[in-house]
């Protein structure tokens, strides 16, 4: 059987999501390079001079804690932040950028306090709604979630941000109709917002609904290099027998990423499910198991797809050596037993 990700895809976002809350892109594998570190460290050198020339102005050492925190260095953060709240206590945001420093220490609890002193401050305040949102949708905390939802649509209507937390919240509730019409409706206010490209294009993807494609090419026509939405979309494909597309895109993602595992494992499976190819099909099975050679479902096939050709040598040894890594696998003893006979 081929590999789908396991799980549902907003759970293990919701964090990430509340930290950047004002541009709601997600990427569950993030993507990080030499140059990009190297920029931030510009950045902070650049701020932290014009600091040494102002050393009591909020703004920047504001500023500097949002750089702190991409380069995770949460107690230099803390230390500015807590710095500027001194200087000017009465200014909601700083609250907010405490709340995202607490987030990103583990203090989740700390995190709340914050956020409700930015309302306290300024309860029109639509970041800090939808942050309180989001929390409250992390501890599954639902009715707290819709309220603040509520009351960021009532200060903000056109907030593709509190759509989707909605739409989160209500997805995790079983609501799935509900869910749709508020991921439909964030990206109809902000035709840009990748995650809700993603959730839509896996919510139609388990109803094999064609759409689901259109939705999953628009994540990856914002987010190029998304290994999530192009594994998706490949898997779409298989799903629902384009096995020339999958094959294609499967390539495309492998191209990206060469360590993708199940890309290539996928492909093997087409190779040796309906193409029939086998020699094709154990190449990819030997590619996938050079990037994790304890995958047994990529052993086991590629054992077949050797069987299938008639090297049975092949087959016999992968069979025995899926048989040391998982004793009593039936499937490898079955395999087997078929080629003693075909001896």
């Amino acid at each position: 059987m081929s590999n789908r990700t396991a799980g549902s895809l907003f759970v293990t976002l919701l964090v990430a999501l509340f930290l950047f809350t004002s541009c709601g892109r997600r990427s569950k594998v993030p993507d990080k390079n030499k140059s990009g570190k190297d920029t931030l460290s510009v950045l902070l050198e650049d701020l932290s001079k014009k600091i040494a020339d102002h050393p009591s102005d909020p703004d920047l050492l504001q500023q500097r804690t949002k750089y702190y925190l991409m380069d995770h260095q949460e107690k230099l953060a803390f230390a500015d932040i807590s710095k500027a709240i001194s200087l000017s206590p009465n200014k909601a945001s700083l609250y907010i950028t405490l709340s995202d420093v607490y987030l990103g220490m583990g203090k989740p609890d700390n995190c709340n306090e914050a956020l409700l002193k930015a309302i306290a401050i300024d309860p029109r305040n639509n970041p800090a709604l939808i942050r309180l949102s989001k929390l409250s949708l992390i501890i599954k905390d639902y009715k707290s979630t819709f309220e603040y939802v509520k009351k960021a649509l009532e200060v903000e209507p056109q907030n593709p941000q509190a759509y989707f937390t909605r739409a989160l919240a209500l997805l995790e509730k079983g609501d799935t109709v509900s869910a749709v019409e508020d991921f439909k409706r964030t990206i109809d206010q902000d035709q840009e917002f990748y995650d809700a490209y993603v959730e839509l294009g896996e919510l139609y993807s388990m109803r094999k609904d064609p759409v689901a494609a259109d939705y999953l090419k628009n994540a990856i026509r914002i987010r190029p290099d998304s290994r999530e939405a192009m594994y998706m979309l490949g898997m779409f494909y298989q799903e629902t027998g384009k096995y020339e597309d999958a094959l294609e895109t499967y390539a495309k993602l492998i191209k990206i990423d060469s360590t993708f595992k199940d890309a290539s494992y996928n492909t093997g499976y087409i190779y040796l499910v309906y193409l029939r190819d086998f020699r094709k099909a154990a190449s990819y099975f030997s590619a996938a198991l050079q990037r994790d050679p304890g995958y047994i479902e990529a052993l086991f096939n590629r054992g077949y797809a050797y069987e299938l050709s008639g090297e049975y040598s092949k087959a016999y040894q992968d069979y025995k050596h899926v048989l040391e890594l998982r004793a009593n696998y039936q499937k490898a003893i079955d395999g087997l037993n078929r080629i003693d006979k075909a001896r």
